[in-house]
């Protein structure tokens, strides 16, 4: 009886991680539009990269995304950065609406949608070195071409 309410205690324990906003996607694969290593002060800023925002996996409603979203199982983009003192911001601009899903170098999950419009953001004030995972989502079940990621130490929008 003891194993049963311990099993059933660490099964309870266990149903937070999987509603987590990104629990489906599989930071380990290799991202569909590239990847980019940065330090601390890079030049120029913004960086940016185009993607095709969207995919076949639903997202839970969670923290910024209250309406959840999809996304592809792979990363769109992966940065890898080396901190300094400065803060490091993700945006998007589309042509229709999109979310931002990021998992940062602890295997936090982050969520953005409608941060200006319908383009989505995230800032890290004091951002950690090491592999920041990036999928560009949308809203409803349709893709959007041409989605445009930026990656800052200006600010959201700074430019």
């Amino acid at each position: 009886m003891f194993g049963l309410v311990r099993l059933a205690i660490a099964a309870l324990a266990a149903l937070p991680l999987l509603a987590l906003p990104g629990a489906a996607q599989d930071w380990r694969l290799n991202p569909s539009f590239g990847a980019i290593s940065l330090n601390a002060g890079f030049l120029p800023d913004p960086r940016t990269r185009t993607v095709q925002a969207g995919g076949s996996i639903r997202i839970n409603p969670a923290g910024d995304c209250p309406g959840g979203g999809y996304v592809a199982n792979a990363p769109d983009y992966r940065l890898n950065y080396r901190a300094g003192g400065f803060a490091l911001s993700f945006y998007v601009r589309a042509p229709g609406d999109t979310l931002l899903l990021i998992n940062d170098p602890q295997g936090r999950w982050f969520c953005n949608d409608d941060y200006s419009g319908l383009d989505p953001a995230i800032r890290f004030g004091n951002p950690a070195s090491g592999q920041y995972d990036i999928w560009v989502g949308t809203y409803g079940r349709n893709r959007v071409r041409n989605a445009t990621l930026y990656i800052t130490e200006m600010g959201p929008f700074s430019r």
